[in-house]
């Protein structure tokens, strides 16, 4: 059964947070880490840290979802976040080999 995934991405100094909604969120993790989309926000603004996800059976409660948390303020996703990540560590830090990450990174430069 396919899976849809809203989640919560920061960068190192925790000072921007983007939420975003995706069908595969390890592949979707991936890119934002390997910034396969150069001249996205999340690139710019070096956002790669997993801190929250919620998983989804239906898409169009996803994407409802995806909505809703963008609506809120700050404070309001600090909270979601602190609730299941209270040291808002990256959730994907294990999933992928550091090598990878690099290689993709240096196939986007090109």
């Amino acid at each position: 059964m396919k899976t849809y995934s809203v989640y919560i991405l920061t960068n190192k100094r925790f000072t921007v947070l983007y939420t975003g909604v995706t069908s595969d969120l390890e592949q979707r993790i991936f890119e934002h880490k390997t910034k396969f989309h150069r001249d996205s926000f999340t690139a710019r603004c070096q956002c790669d840290r997993l801190v929250y996800f919620e998983e989804f059976a239906d898409v169009e409660e996803a994407i409802k979802r995806e909505k809703q948390i963008k609506r809120y303020k700050r404070t309001f996703k600090a909270s979601l976040i602190n609730q299941v990540n209270p040291e808002w560590k990256d959730l994907s830090e294990a999933w992928y080999d550091p090598k990878s990450i690099e290689l993709g990174m240096s196939l986007n430069l090109k």
